[in-house]
């Protein structure tokens, strides 16, 4: 394959036509036509179709862009890996995947003591599902996975759990919302505007017991896989949400919101996934002993 043509191809399909792709690559609009009509012709299809007076790609365009996407990723990687000056030290990788339902606050105070190493760490975080990310994991394409459940045998994936911590949770809700609650905590919920975790969050299975426990009906306004999502929504006083009672005051100050009460029957655990049974990565060393000794030592 010409690279030379697929960079005109990945130009193109960029900036949207071949006269603004032109433009960036100093090149005539026919030379860039020319160029992709080889690279056409050597893969058996066209990439491109005319739609108006601009181009849209193909079915078998999409596919090629997605691969000429890689393809430049890496190139980039390598030219940042090799030219490096004289002297400077290759900075030490860390690939962590964080997913979606553990708190960006917690996630925050969990990874940062990587970044405290004597040597330059490059961090690369990934947001996902838990499924999703524990497959990455098992292809080495991260170092770690942050989740607040630990990976089951049932799934099949050969990955250990390291506790890191567990937290009590409390209950928030903007100050305009707290006036109209009645009653002490927890029969306060009842009836009251509510904002919960997703169905196959942790915490939810423990929170819809909590409810019938104390037999608890509150209106569910919305259920969140994303917790930043929940909380904004909290913050803006559509409901009451949960947070993990470790950063309750953080909580308090970053959305301007007040604890209605707090319980130490619900718990959120905290875990630090890796193919390693024994944990060799510095940076992962760093989270582990920090979370420990500081974030979750009460």
């Amino acid at each position: 394959m010409n690279f030379k043509h697929l960079k005109y191809f990945w130009t193109v399909a960029k900036a949207g036509g071949v006269v603004r792709a032109g433009e960036q690559l100093h090149t005539t609009p026919q030379t860039l036509s020319g160029q992709i009509k080889q690279l056409e012709q050597w893969l058996g299809h066209d990439l491109f179709r005319k739609r108006g007076r601009g181009l849209e790609l193909t079915s078998e365009g999409r596919v090629a862009l997605g691969y000429a996407e890689q393809i430049f990723a890496l190139g980039d990687e390598l030219e940042k890996s090799v030219r490096l000056s004289r002297g400077q030290a290759k900075p030490l990788e860390f690939r962590v995947g964080i997913a979606d339902s553990v708190a960006k606050s917690v996630a925050y105070h969990l990874l940062e003591p990587a970044l405290g190493l004597a040597e330059r760490v490059h961090m690369i975080c990934h947001e996902g599902k838990f499924p999703e990310l524990l497959a990455q994991l098992t292809l080495h394409r991260l170092d770690l996975v942050l989740a607040d459940e630990p990976v089951s045998r049932k799934v099949g994936v050969k990955a250990f759990n390291h506790a890191l911590g567990t937290s009590a949770m409390s209950f928030f809700c903007a100050p305009s919302l707290a006036k109209q609650l009645q009653g002490p905590f927890p029969q306060c919920l009842h009836g009251a505007p509510m904002l919960i975790q997703g169905p196959l969050s942790s915490v939810r299975q423990q929170l819809d017991h909590w409810f019938n426990k104390y037999q608890l009906q509150p209106h569910i306004v919305g259920e969140f896989d994303d917790s930043a999502l929940m909380n904004a929504f909290g913050r803006e006083g559509r409901g009451v949400f949960t947070s993990p009672s470790v950063l309750e005051d953080e909580t308090m100050v970053q959305f301007g919101v007040e604890v209605v009460g707090r319980t130490s029957e619900l718990v959120e655990e905290f875990f630090a996934i890796s193919v390693e049974r024994r944990i060799t990565h510095p940076c992962v060393s760093a989270i582990t002993r920090a979370a420990r000794a500081e974030l979750f030592a009460l």
